[in-house]
């Protein structure tokens, strides 16, 4: 089989540009492992372990399982009291990895404390003009998020269509794709719009070595992308979550002019992690993308990375070389 060599492959060493970003509660070692294996470039999510000696340990957990790259996400959210930021980012730069997906606020200090330990920062943003400041600011790529996504789409609501060529025109450094992707159709269709390659979470929450309950994956198998709900919308922190009783009940009470207040037990993240590890998915807030209408089996991680690449090479050859007419 082929593969499909692009700036972003070629720059972070992956043999497929295909990647898998950071999930709360699901990006572990397993998956990640799993995703390295097959080729493309999985992300262990930093804050999913309570404590940086825990990271420390998940990182050599992965390693155990595969000797290809990885790398691990680390998100920086507002919070009441914050993690220890500064603390998770040592434990990555002293056990080695090579790649670092940051997201949230501005990633200066990201880039100050990752890039003199030569750790390449691939930034998420959701927006042309933060990935224009993160690339000012010295990231090595942007994984730009368009509206479609799950977690957090930002609030200037502009899908992937319009966000990532218009991001292509803009920046100089690579771009992934991220929000919407689960197929080849998507991946052939980002390497159109401009961008270098795709990032995709719902997709790979439903394989095999995900670690979350198998209900949770048939729900999203189920599921077809109308089933999600917009929570937060009115406090201006947007974030895309399966539609249930409870997001649905959030969205309710902040329309009804309720403060973040009225709805902090609803959404406490704890409720959300015993959805995947319960696999009841009424329990509380868990995050999915649209692209869930898309998703219609649960492959392992090597079939799905396998596919979507030999797939997107009979599409490029095929389909769209058959459209091309000969001139005379």
């Amino acid at each position: 089989m082929g593969s499909l060599r692009t700036r972003f492959t070629e720059e972070f060493g992956v043999e497929h540009p295909i990647v898998q970003g950071g999930m709360q509660w699901v990006g572990r070692a397993e998956l990640v492992a799993a995703v390295a294996e097959a080729g493309a470039l999985g992300m262990i999510t930093a804050l999913t372990q309570p404590t940086p000696e825990d990271l420390v340990k998940e990182i050599a957990r992965c390693r155990e399982l595969t000797d290809k790259p990885f790398g691990v996400n680390l998100t920086i959210l507002p919070a009441i009291t914050p993690p220890p930021y500064a603390e998770y980012r040592q434990a990555i730069i002293e056990s080695g990895v090579r790649i670092v997906e940051t997201a949230g606020s501005n990633p200066a200090e990201q880039v100050a404390a990752f890039k003199p330990a030569g750790v390449k920062v691939l930034h998420k943003c959701t927006s042309v003009r933060h990935a224009l400041k993160a690339q000012q600011l010295g990231v090595d790529a942007v994984s730009i998020d368009g509206f479609e996504c799950a977690g957090h789409p930002g609030e200037d609501d502009v899908p992937g269509l319009v966000l990532i060529p218009r991001a292509a025109d803009e920046l100089d450094i690579p771009i992934i794709a991220s929000g919407g992707f689960a197929d080849a159709r998507g991946l052939v269709a980002a390497l159109a719009l401009g961008a270098d390659g795709i990032n995709m979470g719902t997709r790979f929450m439903c394989t095999v070595e995900s670690p979350i309950h198998e209900e949770v994956k048939k729900r999203i198998v189920a599921a077809d992308e109308r089933d999600t709900e917009l929570i937060f919308r009115p406090l201006r922190n947007t974030a895309r979550v399966a539609s249930n009783s409870v997001s649905r009940e959030v969205v309710a009470r902040l329309d009804a002019g309720g403060s973040f207040e009225d709805v902090r037990e609803l959404v406490a993240g704890s409720r959300g992690r015993q959805v995947y590890e319960q696999g009841d998915t009424e329990l509380g807030v868990w995050s999915v993308g649209m692209v869930q209408g898309l998703i219609d089996d649960v492959p392992t991680v090597d079939e799905l990375v396998q596919r979507i690449v030999r797939e997107a090479t009979e599409l490029v050859r095929g389909r769209l070389g058959s459209l091309i007419s000969p001139t005379a």
